[in-house]
């Protein structure tokens, strides 16, 4: 079934309660996309917000510069905009991301390159699945982190996300915990990511 705005002679629902709260990244994508559809422009910046990651990690993990990697980003959200209405599956909106990404970044070092264009879509070709496979994962355990009560969510943050990795007391000082403590609640933020992971089927 092809996703498209709703008609003016079809009765909309009445929303539910939560579906009147201000579009956020943590909506599942069902949602979001159906807000988008409605015209709601918030709902549109909490799209790209949620996936933006996801983009930009695409041109990444294949060298790009950060310009290349930007421009690669503006060409996927034009893309998405015009394309959401026609979305036939929501549930793969992921791995869509991540092959249109990945398509837009082959085509643009060819362009840049002037050579050699079938090696590189030989390349893309081949490496494609295990990228979308990879990035999908990455994406997953994002969405459980922001899922996280806060603290936990920046304790994650800050113990492996950040490069170099910080100290347990430079942790604590940033979080006002004692430095004792750290390890304890680093456990169980990461039990609790967990279960989230396995409620979502990582």
């Amino acid at each position: 079934m092809i996703l498209g705005r709703p008609t003016k002679s079809r009765r909309r629902p009445r929303l539910p309660v939560q579906e009147r709260k201000s579009p956020s990244p943590a909506w599942s994508d069902k949602r979001l996309v159906w807000a988008c559809l409605r015209g709601d422009d918030q709902a549109w910046s909490a799209l790209i917000d949620k996936y933006k990651n996801l983009i930009y990690s695409v041109p990444i993990k294949y060298g790009a510069s950060p310009e290349d990697a930007a421009d690669v980003f503006q060409g996927v959200c034009l893309e998405l905009f015009s394309e959401l209405p026609h979305l036939r599956e929501i549930a793969a909106l992921r791995s869509w991301l991540i092959t249109v990404a990945a398509r837009k970044y082959f085509h643009l070092m060819r362009s840049q390159r002037k050579r050699a264009g079938a090696e590189a879509e030989t390349d893309n070709k081949v490496v494609l699945p295990v990228l979308v496979e990879e990035l999908e994962g990455e994406q997953m355990i994002r969405e459980a982190v922001e899922r996280l009560p806060s603290r936990c969510r920046e304790m994650i943050r800050l113990l492996f996300y950040e490069h170099p990795a910080l100290p347990y007391s430079q942790v604590a000082e940033r979080l006002g915990l004692a430095t004792g403590s750290i390890g304890f609640i680093r456990r169980r933020c990461l039990q609790r990511l967990q279960q989230i992971l396995e409620e979502s089927g990582f």
